[in-house]
């Protein structure tokens, strides 16, 4: 599983969320050190998020192992509300209450019409085990988000969704994932070795 490459957007630390951002001229060097890495793995399918910077990186990967891209909407970045469009520092400012609930990652809180954590963990969750069952002892690639791979993470490893995060999730890095009788297992996180510079701010930590 892959988090897409840079945007400029990523850089200023602006949140995404399902803001059809693209990749800035790093992210597009990013996805190219990504593709070059994968390339001679045996997938048997490029799954992406529907938005255009997981796409772009996905494509990077479909050009060198002749594959097609399969768009799934579950794969998509968390709907973040109010708070799209908005950098960090001005979160704090605008929407302070908010801003606590957000830091708390409270379960519940929806950002005004966005998703709540547990809304989006169910998606994240039911995406993955379905692509699982499609591919029974295969290897697929996925190119997703952030915050989709931030409950990834604390799905292979049992940690909460409402705990701290204590982990990186970099732009364009490798990270293996097994699932054995349904259970979600780490093999390696965020594997940046292909990349040739530091990868940008995770902007949603």
């Amino acid at each position: 599983m892959i988090r897409h490459g840079e945007t400029a957007w990523n850089a200023e630390r602006r949140m995404q969320g399902q803001i059809d951002v693209r990749l800035n001229a790093n992210g597009h060097r990013q996805a190219q050190a990504m593709a070059e890495a994968v390339a001679h793995e045996p997938f048997a399918a490029i799954y992406s998020s529907s938005l255009g910077r997981a796409v772009e990186t996905a494509e990077a990967a479909a050009q060198r192992l002749h594959l097609p891209v399969v768009l799934r909407p579950e794969l998509c970045e968390r709907n973040y509300g109010i708070f799209q469009n908005n950098t960090v520092k001005e979160l704090a400012a605008r929407y302070p209450e908010a801003y606590v609930k957000h830091v708390s990652r409270d379960p519940e809180y929806d950002y005004e019409g966005g998703e709540s954590l547990r809304v989006f963990a169910m998606r994240v969750e039911a995406g993955l085990n379905l692509l699982s069952r499609q591919h029974p002892d295969e290897q697929v690639l996925i190119v997703t988000h952030g915050g989709v791979l931030d409950i990834v993470y604390r799905l292979a490893t049992g940690r909460g969704f409402s705990e701290p995060r204590d982990f990186s999730i970099p732009n364009a890095a490798l990270n293996w994932l097994d699932q054995i009788d349904g259970i979600w297992r780490l093999e390696l996180w965020a594997d940046t070795e292909h990349l040739t510079r530091d990868s940008a701010l995770d902007e949603v930590k």
